[in-house]
């Protein structure tokens, strides 16, 4: 059986790792803050991703409007244009366009990220 003194040794042990170390000191001056600042949030990631997203948006949303759509408007009666098709009072044909380039662009983040994730990329 351990001691008082092994216990209490382990226990200073234990506080000693669960204390938090010193945080480090502030930034002097506004270029070192500025680059704390990027370092801090991963701005520069960031912005990659929000660049590329909006450009994903744009090649979806013409892969919708230019591949998927023509092929859906076979399904219509003759002479329909898919962008101004009404049911009834609604005009729904801009509306699924704008749901199917959504779902396409959800999918292919969840694929990108479902790949990151199998190959430990973040």
């Amino acid at each position: 059986m351990a001691s008082d003194d092994d216990v209490l040794a382990e226990l200073r042990k234990i506080t000693a790792l669960l204390e938090k170390p010193p945080t480090p000191p502030a930034p002097k001056g506004t270029v070192q803050e500025f680059k704390a600042f990027l370092s801090a949030y991963k701005v520069l990631g960031l912005a990659v991703a929000f660049i590329l997203g909006l450009y994903l948006g744009n090649v979806v949303k013409a892969l919708v409007t230019d591949l998927i759509l023509p092929i859906v408007s076979y399904a219509l009666p003759p002479g329909t244009n898919i962008n101004t098709y009404m049911v009834g009072p609604f005009g729904v044909g801009d509306f699924a366009n704008n749901v199917l380039t959504f779902l396409i662009v959800a999918l292919v983040i969840f694929l990108i990220v479902k790949w990151a994730t199998k190959y430990n990329i973040s």
